[in-house]
Formats: structure tokens, sequence, C-alpha cells
């Protein structure tokens, strides 16, 4: 079954483009000491600053393929607490993902990177756009990968159609059985690398994702933005052009990405086509 049409079934089952600005080349990065107990983060590689955020659940090791394709860039990794078996530490209690959109923008304050390219999957692509439109001038290039700005609208929804069943997944989380699904959707979503995620913050993310709506934020966003999304076949290509364009209809001069034969995970089900977009959208910033 292909991972981008799991979200309908996980929720059932719970009740013109603009001209390119050049990244900054890379900066030392600051001795100044970065403490989190909601995102850790791990540096490799020299050149342009290029941040990675996974997806819900996920681990920074779905960017190893990309950033060893693509040599010449310093790639921050970050990984998000409690997601693939790591112990939940800031995200235990309350609002995960704009808690941590708020720590990435520490981050790169506190590491003094000049306006960096900020590159995000899935929840990573909801997060990246919050800093972006945020924090307009701290960036320099953003690319999101297969997410909407209403994440609902992935499963042809509102945040107002799909509350009742946002709040029974976060619910879920409290009983025994409730867990047991909340890991069976994380094995679904994420595959291996996801196992071991912390079952409540998985269903407190995912309660975040389903009522929020980025489309207003979009024109405060003045980074170059490029949205990858995936089609998984032939028939449902002209559907997902239509709903990626009008989504992202307020972000100006946004560059829409079409991956064909892939599912949710492009980086792992289309991984050349995906690296050759990848490539693109960071190409002659060396």
């Amino acid at each position: 079954m292909k991972m981008r049409f799991l979200l309908p079934l996980a929720l059932a089952i719970v009740a013109a483009p603009a001209a390119s600005a050049p990244i900054a080349a890379s900066a030392p990065v600051s001795a100044k000491p970065f403490s989190s107990t909601r995102i850790s983060v791990t540096v490799q590689g020299g050149g342009p600053d290029v941040i990675l955020i996974h997806g819900l659940g996920g681990s920074r090791d779905v960017w190893k393929g990309t950033a060893s394709a693509l040599p010449g860039f310093r790639y921050h990794l970050v990984q998000v607490a409690g997601f693939a078996g790591v112990a939940p530490g800031g995200n235990a209690q309350g609002s995960v993902v704009a808690p941590v959109a708020a720590e990435i923008m520490r981050y790169i304050a506190a590491r003094g990177l000049r306006r960096p390219a900020l590159v995000g999957h899935s929840m990573g692509g909801t997060i990246a756009t919050m800093v972006a439109a945020r924090h307009p001038a701290a960036v320099g290039k953003l690319m999101v990968v297969d997410m909407l700005p209403q994440p609902a609208g992935l499963v042809g929804s509102s945040p107002a159609g799909v509350r009742g069943l946002a709040e029974a997944m976060r619910n879920a989380s409290a009983t025994p059985g409730g867990r047991r699904l909340i890991e069976s959707v994380i094995g679904m979503f994420g595959g291996e690398q996801a196992r071991g995620s912390d079952t409540d913050v998985v269903a407190r993310a995912t309660h975040e994702l389903a009522l929020l709506d980025l489309t207003a934020e979009l024109p405060r966003i003045k980074a170059p933005m490029t949205i990858v999304y995936a089609s998984p076949d032939e028939a449902r290509r002209a559907s997902a052009d239509r709903l990626y364009a009008s989504a992202y209809a307020g972000a100006q001069g946004a560059k829409l990405v079409r991956i064909d034969d892939s599912g949710h995970m492009i980086m792992y089900d289309q991984p050349v086509k995906f690296q050759a977009a990848f490539r693109k959208f960071l190409g002659g910033y060396r």
C-alpha cells in the first residue's frame, strides 16, 4: 500500500518561480553551546548550510542517502525527541510541532548560521514552513517534501472536519489498546526507522498537525520555495497537481515538483528522482 494513503486508514482505526537567492557560504559554527531537550542536531560535511528535518515518528537517518549523494554542503540533521527510540525529553508534554520549530530557529541563531536552506519531509515540512514564515530573514531557501500547509487536506478534509478523529487519536495513547493501535500506525508510516517512537508524542503531534493551517502565513515567506510532492500512479497525477497548486497559491513564486510512481516516503520510493530534485534545489551554491 502506498505510504501517502495510510493517513485516512490511521484516522479510521482510531475512530511562476521566484529567482533563486544564493545560500550564504557557511560560517564557522558558533562556539556558543546549544542544548535542547526537544531536538538534537548532528552536523556533517562542509559548505553552505542545509538543515534537514524528518517527518512524524521518524529519524534523521531518512536523509542519509540524500546527503551522501550530494556532498559539498554542511548538513545539519535534526532529530526530534520522542521519535525513533529517542527519549521524549522536552516533548513529553504539550505541543510538539510549534515548539520544535522555535527550537530550530534558536539553533540557527545560536550557531550563527547565515540564511541556511531548510528542507523538511512531511511534519518536517510543516516545521520548516513555520520557521520560514515566522522568521523570513533567517532562511535562504525552503523545500517542503510531500506536505500541505493544511495537513488535513491530504485526506481531503479540513481541521474542523478531522477534529473528532484527531482528538480520538490523541486520547488513544492513554490506554494499552490505544497505544498498540498507535504503534501499528507508526510502523505503517515510518517503517523500521520509526519503531520505538513514543506513542504519546506521536499522538499529540498528529493532533497538532491535524488542526493546523499555515495557509495564511505563506505570503510571509521570502525565501525561494520548492514543493516536492508524490504521485503514486498516473490516474492521480492531475488531482495531485491541482491539490498542491491550490494549496500553495499564496506562496509567491513557489516551484512545484511532482515525483511520479512514489508514495509518501519519496526519498526511499524514488531516491534517484528525489536526489535530482534536491540537487536542482541546491544547485550552484558551492
